[in-house]
């Protein structure tokens, strides 16, 4: 895909871009957050060999959220 003046991004406004991109890491941070936390359930339930994972996952899953939650209320700021 080439990028030029005619792709659709580029018409679109700053304001759009933005909203965009924050729709589509919020998306990005969901399905990380998700996946950690159901990884971390089948290392618990024994389906996965469990090596320190559960926790480290669970931390990772908790700290992904804060972050989101903190960039929205600066985002909107």
């Amino acid at each position: 895909m080439r990028a030029d003046k005619t792709n659709g991004w580029s018409i679109l406004s700053d304001e759009a871009q933005l909203a965009l991109s924050r729709e589509a890491l919020q998306q990005a941070a969901d399905t990380m957050v998700g996946q950690a936390e159901i990884l971390a359930e089948e290392m618990r339930q024994g389906t996965l060999a469990d090596r320190g994972g559960p926790e480290a996952l669970t931390l990772l899953a908790a700290i992904v959220r804060a972050t989101m939650m903190h960039g929205e209320v600066a985002g909107r700021a």
